[in-house]
């Protein structure tokens, strides 16, 4: 169950934390998988250890801010392995601060690599995946989009809220082509971007029926169910994956 042998992925934000364990499992379920971030040496250090352990991997450094870098992407993935079967849009920013102090310039980048990137890859990925008649989209949100986040995180929290609309939007659109698109909204994950200050651990982990941070495992291996076949009539969904801090 939930093997991926034959298939191929794109892992976007693929360099470290939550992404580098996404495409670390799928390459481990069989995938053959491209990686992309914008730290090359990173990517490379991911693709050299999924070939050590016996996988496939290709590295494909960008910006996904910029159109025709997201259809570069899907081209070079095509143009290498004839075919993209699973996207995982991970690629994201945070950011905080009052609202006073938010920029033009910040929201931007926040919304352009949080939001703005999904609709880009996805729009470049769907007629791959609409010729095959089977696809996998997995979109990467964030319990911030149903708390609000943290006081100051307006942006990220618009950001990842806007994904879970367009998940859904997204998963009715394409599921007439065998093609299913979820989301998954993370809570503390314990990552670069996810640390959490010694001093308030006590307090959050009081917040978190489970008693624990989580673990990029955590996300990656409900992707993994997610790209699988056995998950085939689940589309327009989100997977809380939060320990038990917000139950619906």
């Amino acid at each position: 169950m939930f093997r991926l042998d034959g298939r191929t992925a794109l892992v976007t934000g693929a360099s470290r934390g939550i992404g580098r364990c996404i495409a670390t499992v799928l390459a481990q379920a069989g995938a053959k998988v491209a990686l992309s971030a914008r730290n090359a040496e990173l990517l490379q250090e991911e693709a050299e250890a999924i070939a050590a352990a016996g996988g496939e991997a290709l590295v494909l450094p960008g910006d996904v801010q910029d159109a025709a870098t997201c259809r570069g992407l899907v081209d070079a993935v095509v143009q290498r392995w004839g075919r993209l079967d699973i996207l995982v849009n991970n690629a994201g920013v945070g950011a905080s601060g009052p609202i006073d102090s938010v920029t033009e310039a910040q929201w931007d980048q926040v919304l352009d690599t949080n939001l703005k990137s999904m609709f880009l890859l996805s729009q470049a990925a769907a007629p791959v995946m609409r010729e095959r008649r089977w696809g996998r989209i997995v979109n990467i949100s964030s319990i911030a989009a149903q708390t609000g986040g943290v006081s100051g995180a307006v942006a990220y929290s618009a950001s990842k809220g806007g994904a879970l609309a367009f998940t859904k939007s997204l998963a009715r659109d394409l599921a007439p082509y065998g093609i299913t698109v979820n989301s998954i909204t993370p809570g503390q994950i314990q990552t670069d971007m996810g640390q959490v200050p010694s001093e308030r651990l006590p307090e959050i982990l009081r917040l978190i029926p489970l008693g624990r941070i989580g673990v990029p495992e955590d996300i990656a291996y409900p992707t993994l169910f997610l790209c699988s076949e056995e998950a085939g009539y689940i589309t327009g969904a989100t997977l809380d994956v939060n320990g038990g801090i917000l139950k619906r």
